[in-house]
């Protein structure tokens, strides 16, 4: 639930001091996306917790990221936003009540009192 809020916040990180470039995929894995780009003052970047909103990105490809000049290790996909962060948690949340609910009918049909 919190995943949103989170992703929000460092969108808004990274729009209030916004750099851009393009960055080359290093690594893909199910937790982390690597990437690594310069900045204009050509310190090389790699972003240790991985870049944001990573999805369809594959190893060798060049990306446009962008990235919080004050914590250039706050980079996203450029364009992509925390409104794709809104789909997993939704499907999520819509599981859990479907088994909330599988759960009571159950229950029910036996004759507990839910």
């Amino acid at each position: 639930m919190l995943l949103p809020i989170a992703c929000w916040r460092d969108d808004v990180a990274i729009e209030r001091s916004m750099g851009q470039a393009v960055a080359q995929v290093d690594s893909v894995s199910f937790n982390r996306t690597v990437v690594r780009y310069a900045t204009p003052d050509g310190r090389v970047i790699i972003p240790s917790q991985g870049v944001l909103y990573p999805d369809g990105l594959k190893v060798g490809d060049n990306v446009r990221v962008e990235y919080d000049q004050t914590n250039p290790e706050l980079t996203r996909v450029a364009g992509r936003t925390a409104t794709l962060s809104l789909l997993p948690v939704g499907t999520f949340l819509v599981s859990v009540w479907i088994v909330i609910a599988a759960v009571v009918t159950v229950l029910r049909r036996f004759g507990v009192r839910v």
